[in-house]
């Protein structure tokens, strides 16, 4: 299980987001500790893998920035004199 702890507001965000899907879409009422159950488990199973590609992608967008700025600082290189000939 991933080591996750969330604010007391979030997660209640969350397991209130789950109960209404859990209304609107499949027409059950859950209550809110097997929400919160629910919540605890995608966490787990599901919160690694989102983690990961949140990774990759900033690792992605830092490589692209980087490769920017290194661009801009040849650009401000200046050509040496050819001295002697």
């Amino acid at each position: 299980m991933m080591n996750l702890k969330l604010p007391r507001e979030q997660k209640e965000l969350m397991i209130d987001a789950v109960q209404h899907y859990f209304e609107t879409e499949r027409g059950e009422s859950i209550g809110s500790i097997a929400a919160e159950a629910f919540v605890d488990f995608m966490i787990g199973a599901v919160g690694p893998h989102v983690y990961n590609q949140a990774v990759q992608d900033a690792r992605r967008a830092v490589s692209e920035r980087l490769a920017s700025i290194e661009d801009e600082l040849y650009s401000l290189e200046k050509p040496l004199p050819r001295l002697g000939r």
